[in-house]
């Protein structure tokens, strides 16, 4: 269940970059890897079959933080 739950949110976020990047392209640019994260959605729903598990995890601990980084300094930029 775990493993479906990350999936999914990956899913959902990768999703939520494409529409970022179809309606502010210049906005979803300062997303370090914007289009990686796309394409991995991708493969999410498309390849799922091909999926290991280390490599969700992997990005879990090493991309997701910067990511998280970045989403919090657009939102509070546009705060400003």
């Amino acid at each position: 269940m775990l493993r479906s739950a990350v999936e999914r949110q990956f899913e959902i976020v990768g999703e939520a970059i494409s529409r970022l990047a179809q309606l502010n392209p210049s906005l979803a640019e300062k997303l370090t890897e914007y289009r990686r994260i796309i394409a991995f959605r991708n493969i999410l729903i498309h390849a799922y079959a091909t999926i290991d598990d280390r490599i969700v995890w992997g990005l879990v601990e090493g991309k997701l933080p910067q990511l998280r980084r970045e989403v919090k300094a657009l939102l509070s930029a546009r705060k400003d």
